[in-house]
């Protein structure tokens, strides 16, 4: 592959992508700790909480690295990230009460500790806020972006929640995939060359870049949850499988095994039967079906990887390499 080896040889710590932007990431995490000032004390109690939950500023920081290696504001591109993290963590927040998740990162989610309706009023707060940062770019192209990158997440959220379950189809995957993770991604990277001197050509790299990066970042979440240590994961393993939800290792175990009386079963409310869908899960962990997913993900990062080749060589180019190899590279 493009990247050359992966696994054991190469140093691919978050360091590596995280060095050229450390000091303004800081000025990004004030920015979104500020939206909270003049507020309700528990409201601003709320965004510490989520703020001190980390997590690793993926999202800002490819859209530092992209806008720094074209040479766009920094000022802009702070605003611009602080945006982007705000609108994640919104949906990370109802994501979290839909799911009736108790734990994100090792740390008590806000419906822990909330009421339904509080929390509900927080992640609306937070998408507020997300979209007056975005205004603040003073980019009327990049505001719609903005919009449309939300409405796109909630319509995937949606479609998830009533046509998708026990749903073995890939088209149905790709697209639920790029409307809860890619899109994002996507909007970032392009919306930070939007900012910059780039020329079209460039901004079309950059937005295929993020679609790419953000195809493969949920796609190893979704063999994470088959391969991953359950305690650093935080949930059951096949936890997706176990709600109705056929990610790609699944859907490629299937492929495989067309006469499977529990892959049968699936579309038909199968995934109901919880002792049915753990021998499932099995079945696909002692399989070749991660593999073959990984293989995909990886793919899309060779594919990002050629983007980058037309940009000049720069501390910012080589960071984004290093932030495409460990997408398919982490453990969590």
């Amino acid at each position: 592959m493009r990247r050359g080896s992966l696994h054991g040889e190469t140093d691919l710590s978050t360091v590596t992508f995280l060095s050229p932007v450390q000091e303004e990431i800081k000025l990004v995490e004030e920015r979104m700790r500020i939206q909270a000032d003049d507020t309700h004390s528990d409201l601003r109690a709320a965004l510490e909480h989520l703020l001190a939950a980390g997590g690793k500023r993926i999202r800002p920081t490819l859209g530092l690295l992209v806008g720094n290696m074209l040479g766009a504001p920094l000022e802009k591109l702070v605003t611009l990230g602080a945006a982007v993290e705000l609108l994640h963590t919104a949906t990370l927040v109802h994501d979290d009460l839909i799911d009736g998740s108790l734990l994100r990162r090792g740390m008590a989610t806000l419906n822990a500790r909330w009421s339904p309706p509080a929390t509900v009023l927080t992640g609306d707060f937070l998408f507020a806020r997300a979209a007056k940062l975005a205004a603040e770019t003073d980019n009327l192209a990049l505001m719609k972006l903005f919009s449309e990158t939300l409405a796109t997440i909630v319509n995937g959220e949606l479609t998830q929640m009533f046509t998708s379950r026990g749903l073995i189809n890939r088209d149905n995957y790709y697209k639920r995939i790029y409307a809860k993770t890619a899109s994002l991604f996507e909007m970032t990277s392009r919306a930070a060359s939007m900012v910059s001197p780039a020329n079209e050509a460039t901004i079309e790299a950059m937005r295929d870049f993020g679609y790419q990066i953000g195809m493969a970042f949920q796609i190893v979440d979704d063999i994470l949850d088959f391969t991953g240590d359950q305690a650093t994961v935080g949930k059951p393993l096949g936890s997706d499988l176990l709600n109705g939800l056929v990610t790609l290792p699944a859907i490629y175990y299937a492929e495989g095994n067309p006469e499977d009386e529990d892959v049968l079963s699936l579309p038909n409310g199968g995934w109901t039967n919880n002792e049915n869908m753990t021998r499932l899960v099995d079945n696909i962990r002692a399989s070749n079906a991660t593999q073959k997913a990984m293989l995909e993900a990886e793919q899309h990062v060779d594919r990002a990887l050629a983007r980058l080749d037309s940009m000049e060589s720069c501390a910012e180019r080589e960071a984004l390499e290093n932030l495409a190899k460990y997408i398919v590279d982490r453990k969590v």
